[in-house]
Order: structure tokens, then sequence, then C-alpha cells
């Protein structure tokens, strides 16, 4: 009978700690990535919005923007729960960077639901600015007003 006791509470103990230094959930640890044309496809079906990331190894800053934007907890989350994530190496997909008017890197387009584009942005984003942006997107706030206006509204708003 104690070893059954002890086999018991040595559980119990091992499962709270389990608990307690297991990482949270409730971010996930990083973006879920698609292809151009998975995403396409995924978007169209679960009726998302796409978010278009256009890079190049080479691209200094698109290294800075996969280091330091890519990696916030907030973002991974706000992208994979609202976007379909799309990651397009520019110089191995050279039409589709055409198609979007890809002039330098990196670039980050917004596209609706069916895959139409709303709009871009080129350049390195930080994270809290990208976080402001998805929001905007989608929300579909660009649809009655400026993003300045939308960041003066929500500027107090976690």
């Amino acid at each position: 009978m104690t070893q059954i006791k002890t086999a018991l509470i040595t559980s119990i103990f091992f499962f709270c700690v389990g608990i307690q230094f297991t990482p949270h959930t409730a971010f996930a640890e990083t973006i879920k990535w698609r292809s151009y044309k998975e995403g396409m496809v995924i978007g169209k079906k679960q009726e998302k919005q796409i978010f278009l990331n256009f890079y190049a190894k080479w691209c200094a800053y698109c290294v800075k923007m996969e280091k330091e934007t890519f990696k916030d907890p907030i973002v991974i989350n706000y992208l994979n729960k609202y976007f379909i994530p799309i990651k397009i190496n520019a110089d191995k997909e050279k039409q589709i960077a055409l198609q979007y008017h890809v002039m330098g890197l990196p670039v980050t387009w917004f596209l609706t639901k069916k895959g139409e584009k709303i709009s871009y942005r080129p350049g390195f984003i930080p994270a809290n600015t990208l976080l402001q942006i998805l929001k905007y997107i989608q929300t579909n706030s660009f649809k009655k007003m400026t993003f300045i206006d939308f960041t003066k509204k929500n500027t107090h708003k976690p």
C-alpha cells in the first residue's frame, strides 16, 4: 500500500512540476509560413487575409526582420491567427516578385481574403509597427480611415 502511495505522490509531484515549467501555449513558437501557391488556396478556403513577405538571403534588412520582427511572440500569434503568412524568395520566384512590382527588399504586401491587393510596405518593419499594421488590415479599418487616424485612435489599446 505504501508503494502505491509513494508512486501516486511522485506522479502528482512530477505532474505539478511539469505544468509549472511548461511554456505557455498561448503563443506559437514560429510563423506558419506557406508557399505562394499553397497560401493563396488556403487563404481563399479559410477566408483569411493574406500576408506576403518578399525577401532574399543576401538582404540585411530581411535577415534583421526575420531575427527580430518575426520572432516576436505577439506578431507570431497575430499572423498565425488572423492571416495566411506567405514567404517568397524574390530571387527564386521572380515572376511572383514582378507581379507585385518588387523593386527592393524586404517588401510586405497585404491581400484580401480573395487575394486582391490592399496595400504594401517596403523596408524593415519593427514588431510594434507591424502589429499595428496587421490590426489595421485585419479589422478592415483601411476601408474607413487612414493608418495615421487608426494609430491615433488605438494608441492606448493593448
